[in-house]
């Protein structure tokens, strides 16, 4: 089954993310933060990070950077979930390494089309 690691600091949209994922049928682990994440991802090793930006304790910019500098966990692709969706915040994303950036809010089903979309583009 494919596993999908979520960080999101705030609960409604973690549980709602993790709600629809596991209705579409992806395995689900998710992390209040950036921290958390960037130390479990090593041990989930998930086939896709959902990340949002804002977080406390480390953003997720810096989550993400320090994942790609873990060759353990480099290969992951990580997907930025942001409502800051200004030009330069895309391009610090995709500069800390991320795949994608996702825009808040956003539909059920479309979030499920987009990681799908997503995964069979990395081959998952």
């Amino acid at each position: 089954m494919t596993k999908i690691l979520v960080a999101e600091d705030e609960r409604d949209i973690r549980d709602l993310i993790g709600f629809t994922l596991r209705f579409a049928g992806f395995e689900v682990v998710t992390y209040p933060d950036g921290a958390e994440a960037l130390a479990a991802a090593p041990q989930e090793m998930p086939d896709m990070i959902l990340m949002d930006v804002r977080m406390p304790r480390m953003t997720g910019y810096e989550a993400c950077a320090q994942m790609k500098a873990d060759p353990r966990i480099a290969h992951i692709p990580v997907v930025f979930l942001s409502a800051k969706g200004q030009e330069s915040e895309i391009r610090t994303g995709l500069e800390a390494g991320a795949s994608e950036y996702l825009l808040k809010p956003f539909a059920p089903d479309e979030l499920v089309q987009r990681v799908k979309a997503l995964l069979e583009q990395f081959g998952k």
